[in-house]
């Protein structure tokens, strides 16, 4: 497959006219420098999370995504390598919008509990 993009943290991949891959790597950026350590299953966690949230919306919006599933995905794209880090998704007409959804593990969870309540 061709290449056509190399992000932060994606790597985008022409599959046919209508079609692309997404494959969320393990890298890290910081104030948009990509680092040189990477983060063991990063890239699995933020495929996840991402296809959490365009599926629970998809009645209300329609989105991208072809599929998730390893057995969909092009020849050269199903195998371990791939899997849970991937989409298969439509090519439309980008929106030049971003989204940055930061989190922080720190604390006590027993701490924050007794804030919210």
């Amino acid at each position: 497959m061709k290449k056509i993009s190399s992000g932060k943290v994606r790597e985008i991949y022409k599959v046919d006219e209508d079609k692309l891959m997404l494959v969320v790597s393990d890298r890290i950026s910081a104030f948009d420098v990509i680092l040189p350590t990477m983060v063991e299953n990063k890239g699995k966690v933020l495929n996840k999370i991402s296809a959490f949230w365009f599926n629970y919306i998809k009645d209300i919006i329609p989105n991208h995504v072809i599929s998730t599933e390893l057995k969909d995905f092009p020849k050269e794209f199903q195998t371990s390598e791939f899997e849970g880090r991937s989409m298969l998704v439509k090519k439309l007409k980008m929106l030049p919008i971003e989204c940055i959804v930061r989190g922080y593990i720190t604390g006590s969870r027993m701490g924050k509990l007794s804030k919210i309540r």
